[in-house]
């Protein structure tokens, strides 16, 4: 039986201050997180199943019960969100990400700009994300709740999130209270595009064995 675990994170919780401050990630951390993790480990031994990983479950979410589509999203998406962050970041992709951003979006000020029409736009709790469609090319969109576009309930445009903004109250509210724009703007200070493009690599490759 896969049991899986609070990923360690790579930085102090004060680490990117003042952008997200450290009570919020200590919060969203060992709370919010660490919930995910406990619940879809307990939804999961329900089932017997053993599962080889996350994305293999995420990718047919369909099957299971609405607990595993949810804390298995909410432990993914976390993973993936701390892994993009540095306190002394990338701050601008190069390379063939870079191209990628200029074919999708005409430009990195461009894509920013549509990842906050989309995340404003986002009713309630959710993600905003830059994914890969199967196609190969970059996208936006955003998801309610815990749900990523690798899921195969999406109803267009599965692909796989390369990154993710957290749009839940918890993971903002207390330095932006309801100024969610103001949240999205200070994200792009401690993104690390170093981080993106290793995802963007990674799912290059899982396009092409899918295809």
């Amino acid at each position: 039986m896969t049991t899986f675990k609070l990923p360690q994170l790579p930085y102090a919780y004060d680490a990117l201050e003042p952008f997200l401050d450290k009570e919020t990630m200590n919060i969203h951390h060992q709370r919010h997180h660490q919930a995910y993790v406990d619940n879809l480990n307990a939804a999961l031994a329900q089932t017997g199943e053993t599962v080889p990983d996350l994305e293999s479950i995420l990718q047919r979410v369909s099957e299971y019960s609405p607990a595993i589509r949810n804390n298995g999203g909410g432990h993914y998406n976390h993973s993936l969100f701390w892994e993009i962050l540095a306190p002394q970041p990338k701050l601008n992709p190069e390379g063939k990400l870079n191209e990628a951003i200029i074919t999708a979006f005409g430009s990195l000020e461009n894509l920013k700009a549509e990842m906050k029409k989309a995340g404003l736009g986002q009713f309630g709790s959710g993600w905003v994300w830059l994914y890969i469609k199967f196609s190969g090319s970059l996208a936006v969109s955003s998801t309610p709740n815990q749900d990523n576009p690798m899921m195969d309930i999406q109803p267009v445009n599965r692909g796989f999130p390369i990154l993710g903004i957290d749009l839940w109250e918890h993971a903002y509210y207390l330095a932006y209270q309801n100024k969610r724009a103001d949240y999205l703007d200070a994200f792009w200070s401690v993104l690390d595009w170093s981080s993106v493009e290793k995802k963007y690599e990674e799912a290059l490759f899982k396009i092409r064995s899918y295809n």
